[in-house]
């Protein structure tokens, strides 16, 4: 389990290891409030996506929550609550 913040780059560095990514998709953009559609991820791609992050991280995600996390950013302040509830348990 990683105690620190989880970032944009390991989303990233995740989005592309779980799904890849469209050609006509920059992830290396400004794409904090980009809808995951948008930038090509259906909802197959994200649960894939949020496997990784559990395993990696220790830490289980709730389906809800992962499925109103529409943008980068809501994705990343979820995982970032999740870890910073495991550290301080």
């Amino acid at each position: 389990m990683s105690a620190s913040a989880f970032t944009l780059n390991e989303l990233r560095t995740v989005l592309l290891e779980a799904a890849g990514t469209d050609e006509d998709v920059d992830l290396a953009g400004d794409i904090l409030d980009t809808d995951f559609e948008q930038l090509g991820y259906e909802s197959l791609a994200l649960l894939e996506t949020a496997g990784r992050i559990e395993r990696t991280h220790g830490i289980a995600l709730d389906e809800e929550a992962l499925a109103d996390a529409r943008t980068p950013r809501q994705l990343i302040d979820l995982v970032n609550t999740h870890l910073t509830a495991v550290a301080t348990a």
